[in-house]
């Protein structure tokens, strides 16, 4: 799929996991949607899902990163959901063991 095709695709947990996994090869991933928590606060869509997320994520591409660093590439990898709607994303960015 085209990075244009990408702008029309609805933020959910299993789009945003498939992003990440292409993105920052991570060695451990959980994507949640916590949106259903939000409901009637700003960004909320009324539907329950897609504007509200946490993300815990684990990789080899985070060595050497400052937190602001490895942040950054998350927002980065999602860049165009954010742009579509995607309205707060709790990182939880991890180094991974040594």
């Amino acid at each position: 799929m085209t990075p244009a095709a990408h702008r029309h695709l609805p933020a959910t947990a299993e789009r945003l996991e498939q992003r990440l996994r292409a993105a920052l090869q991570p060695i451990t991933l959980e994507v949640l949607d916590e949106s259903f928590q939000h409901a009637g606060h700003a960004g909320a869509n009324g539907s329950g899902y897609g504007t509200h997320f946490r993300v815990r994520i684990t990789s080899h591409l985070f060595t050497g990163k400052s937190a602001v660093m490895r942040h950054r590439l998350v927002y980065d990898a999602l860049h165009d959901f954010i742009e579509q709607g995607l309205h707060a994303l709790a990182i939880e960015a991890k180094l991974p063991p040594t």
